[in-house]
């Protein structure tokens, strides 16, 4: 996403991105999710996960949604 309005928030396994997606949604941020096996790579070869997720907000939405993820980092000890 690069030169775009896009920025990345997050990224780690598909659990903690579900939980973040979640707050997020709660307030009213759609966050864009990117899976690692979208990319077209074939995971198994380059040693990745599926469970691989980044997550990013529009940068008009970035100081909310730091404060949900911070709040959410605390809280699951990440």
């Amino acid at each position: 996403m690069k030169d775009s309005n896009y920025i990345k928030i997050f990224t780690g396994n598909l659990i903690n991105a579900q939980i973040i997606t979640a707050a997020l949604e709660k307030i009213n941020i759609s966050p864009v999710v990117k899976e690692q096996s979208e990319s077209g790579l074939l995971t198994p070869v380059f040693g990745g996960s599926r469970d691989y997720q980044e997550i990013f907000v529009h940068k008009d939405e970035i100081e909310k949604a730091s404060e949900i993820l911070e709040g959410i980092k605390k809280e699951l000890q990440l």
